[in-house]
């Protein structure tokens, strides 16, 4: 988890200014807004031209954004959202927030968030975002979270292998996929490296058919793996995953497999393309040897569904400048420096229509083109009790080695809805 506003309602060259929208900046004092960064989600290179030109052009607003570290968020965020206006102690309270894209409901549920919905639908765009992003930030029909940027799997391939089995194109439907993986599966060669538990990967797969790992009916949230179209996607698993070595019983980090792509003649890992890096930091011989291509859907004409993770921004209801907290919101998430973040750190732009943007970037382009087709782990809060002891995992593993799939879909499905019962504390 490198490299304006498109659309917005009367935009002239001070952003969000004209139209009365927001008042802009002229003789008066000026005044700070507060931006919560996580650590590496955006170069100083970036965030100094951003700030630079975001100052020149706003000239009642200056910037203040403090970079927060990942490990610990949940708690200070809370915090801060309850705080009053202004400063807690010492330190300047939040105006915007980046979060991870599937933390907004945690947010949303505890209250404190702003409703971005108007701006949303009237300035920003909102029908065009990636809805991977935007989906986890929509509770109740109103948008809290504004989608920034994206990042989701992709294959990275070893093109001398594809190239010494007679392949000379990356496949671009599920049984092309499994044709080629066959093909490559032979002697020391593993077709594809795929964990038994990389449930993020399964996840594309059941949204492909048309099912999901759980559903909303009638106010409440169930486990739906035992759903005919979620085995469906299961079944397509369980086929490519035998098309290698990798353990049914450990996800992609057991051991990282990044190391046995690096170490072995494997032809293909399901990852984000960053993972290169290490890659090649363990094997640099393989610098001109790696591909990208999306993850194929049933069909040719279109990716395969995939789990688009990434961040929205966020505005607390105790902001103490709200019109200031809009115009970064605005600023940061249109098409200028949207593009140009994706650019700078090989992210997926926000909308599918920036695409190209990034389409110079091999690994970034089919990330893009997956993105499109991306989506959102469910959108409740209790989603969290789930992952932090996963009985998706298990039920991989279980089909894996022999387990009648209904029965340990079944069992599944029950655990999750138990699972999402839980209020989180």
């Amino acid at each position: 988890m490198r490299r304006r506003l498109l659309a917005l309602v009367c935009v002239s060259a001070s952003l969000l200014g004209g139209c009365g929208l927001l008042p802009q900046g002229g003789g008066g004092a000026r005044h700070t807004v507060t931006v919560w960064l996580m650590k590496d989600s955006a170069s100083p290179e970036f965030l100094r031209r951003f700030t630079e030109d975001f100052e020149r052009t706003r000239t009642d607003l200056d910037l203040d954004i403090r970079i927060q570290e990942w490990t610990g968020i949940g708690p200070k965020i809370q915090a801060a959202l309850k705080s009053g206006s202004g400063k807690d102690g010492k330190e300047s309270l939040p105006d915007v927030i980046e979060v991870g894209n599937t933390q907004v409901p945690q947010y949303v549920d505890r209250g404190g968030l702003l409703d971005l919905t108007l701006e949303s639908m009237r300035d920003w765009g909102s029908d065009d975002w990636l809805p991977g992003l935007a989906e986890p930030g929509r509770q109740r029909g109103t948008q809290y979270g504004i989608p920034w940027y994206a990042a989701n799997r992709v294959v990275i391939y070893r093109k001398d292998l594809f190239a010494e089995a007679g392949i000379k194109k990356p496949p671009r439907s599920r049984d092309e996929w499994l044709d080629v993986t066959a093909k490559l599966d032979s002697g020391a060669n593993q077709g594809i490296y795929l964990a038994g538990q990389d449930w993020y990967t399964l996840s594309g797969f059941i949204w492909d058919e048309g099912g999901d790992l759980a559903r909303q009916d009638e106010g409440a949230w169930k486990g739906t793996l035992d759903t005919p179209a979620a085995l469906r996607g299961m079944d397509f698993y369980r086929r490519l995953q035998a098309l290698g070595d990798g353990p049914a019983d450990a996800d992609e980090d057991h051991p990282p497999q990044a190391g046995v792509f690096a170490g072995g003649r494997v032809a293909q890992i399901i990852a984000v393309p960053g993972l290169v890096r290490a890659v090649l930091e363990k094997n640099p011989a393989l610098e001109d040897k790696l591909g990208f291509f999306p993850v194929p859907g049933p069909t040719a004409g279109k990716p395969g569904a995939v789990f688009t993770g990434g961040s929205d921004l966020v505005v607390p209801q105790n902001t103490d400048d709200r019109a200031g907290a809009v115009a970064v919101v605005g600023a940061l998430t249109g098409a200028r420096w949207d593009s140009d973040l994706a650019r700078t750190m090989d992210y997926v732009p926000n909308k599918a229509g920036l695409a190209r943007a990034v389409a110079g970037e091999e690994g970034v382009a089919a990330m893009a083109a997956g993105a499109a087709q991306g989506r959102a782990t469910p959108s409740t809060p209790e989603w969290a009790v789930v992952e932090a002891d996963n009985p998706i995992k298990t039920y991989m593993t279980a089909v894996l080695t022999g387990t009648d799939p209904e029965t340990a879909a079944g069992r599944a499905s029950r655990r999750i809805t138990e699972q999402l019962q839980v209020p989180l504390t």
